[in-house]
């Protein structure tokens, strides 16, 4: 039994024409972005529960749903915070160097991505422009890039900005993630790949890792419950 779809209720317009119930697809799609797997070892891992599928058909399945049940997320989850750290990191695609772009708040859940060329003025311009698109902070925190500065001053001068060394810490540390699924898919294939991949994958992540830490553990398995049950309404 598969616990945390135990709630849901199928949707006959998603799922119509599927070979497999909702609950088998939404399980798959789930292991696939929470851990480090490839799409080898989620085929193996529903075959040992008797599901017979091949591994191109669990990557379709995540090209099909993941952005649908990370935006459904989105919009059942609760807003975020007001105090946004924002950090750049390089990949490597196909011999070239691109950036990703990530936004996250004092809790650390992630608010956007965005992959580009380039990290300049017209680059962070783009990104904020992205992460307005939902709620605007009270404060911005960056690294010293100027590109920052620059863009804030055209599209969120009286927004508060913070470049204090260590204070964006918490962004530096939302990269070790990407880096980690980044090398067991052997890096990205494209940046459109990027940009598909990392746009779900850290709605789910994020959604999934709650500061163990923080809770006894009555309290974290009533914050996980909460979690697969906002889970169950996304995907169903």
């Amino acid at each position: 039994m598969i616990r945390h779809t135990a709630r849901m209720l199928t949707t006959v317009s998603r799922y119509h024409r599927h070979r497999f119930p909702a609950e088998i697809i939404s399980h798959g799609v789930w292991l696939y972005f929470r851990f480090a797997l490839s799409f080898r070892d989620v085929e193996e891992m529903l075959a040992m529960r008797g599901v017979a599928d091949t591994y191109e058909t669990v990557r379709e399945w995540c090209r099909k749903f993941g952005q649908t049940y990370a935006n459904g997320l989105r919009h059942k989850s609760p807003r975020p915070g007001d105090r946004w750290h924002l950090d750049e990191v390089f990949l490597k695609i196909n011999g070239r160097i691109h950036y990703l772009w990530r936004a996250v708040d004092q809790d650390g859940d992630v608010l956007d991505i965005l992959v580009q060329r380039r990290r300049d003025k017209k680059a962070a311009k783009k990104f904020l422009r992205k992460l307005l698109k939902g709620y605007a902070p009270s404060m911005l925190i960056t690294d010293k890039l100027k590109s920052y500065s620059a863009a804030k001053a055209e599209v969120m001068s009286s927004v508060e900005h913070c470049q204090q060394k260590y204070e964006n810490n918490r962004a530096e540390n939302s990269h070790q993630p990407t880096r980690l699924r980044e090398k067991v898919m052997r890096r990205f294939k494209s940046m459109g790949h990027a940009q598909r991949f990392l746009s779900v994958f850290g709605v789910i992540t994020s959604h999934f890792r709650v500061g163990r830490h923080l809770y006894t553990a009555s309290g974290y398995r009533a914050v996980m419950d909460l979690r697969f049950a906002r889970w169950d309404e996304a995907i169903g």
